[in-house]
């Protein structure tokens, strides 16, 4: 059981840091403890915390460069279980819609990793503030029962 989460963002333009501040905002005031990582590295995150990873495509189907070595590492990680939520960003004009969201959910989950729900892809088309669905659906996903065995705490889920 976990107070914690560690939010790591893979961003080119910012619009998942937005995502990882909203949620940080969010997980603090209902009493969990986060921290966002903007330069994630493995050997940084707890964990005992439950990761979330909030990521956009870049390119071609890309992953951000603020993100890319943290990828490299995964193949040789033994996650061991390691609970995680991905949120990927994306314009679903493009034919790799979400492709870097895709790419960390197999990555961590060829690690080892532990899915607490399916990823969640957001559509910037559709979605202009991508943070306000993204949130929208986080609330939602820590009413889950994956979710809610791995928290502790004075966390009110609403």
């Amino acid at each position: 059981m976990t107070t914690r989460f560690e939010i790591i963002v893979g961003s080119m333009l910012g619009a998942t840091e937005y995502v990882a501040d909203a949620i940080e905002e969010k997980l603090a005031a209902i009493g969990y403890q986060s921290a966002i990582h903007l330069t994630p590295n493995l050997n940084d995150l707890e964990h005992d915390a439950i990761w979330l990873v909030c990521t956009s495509t870049h390119g071609a189907g890309d992953l951000p460069d603020n993100i890319q070595a943290f990828a490299e590492q995964l193949p040789d990680a033994e996650l061991d279980q390691q609970p995680y939520l991905v949120i990927g960003l994306g314009d679903s004009s493009y034919d790799t819609f979400c492709e870097g969201g895709k790419q960390m959910h197999q990555l961590l989950h060829q690690a080892g990793g532990q899915p607490l729900a399916d990823p969640h892809y957001v559509d910037v088309l559709a979605h202009p503030i991508p943070e306000e669905e993204a949130l929208s659906w986080f609330e939602h996903s820590l009413q889950q029962p994956k979710v809610r065995a791995r928290l502790s705490g004075p966390g009110v889920l609403v």
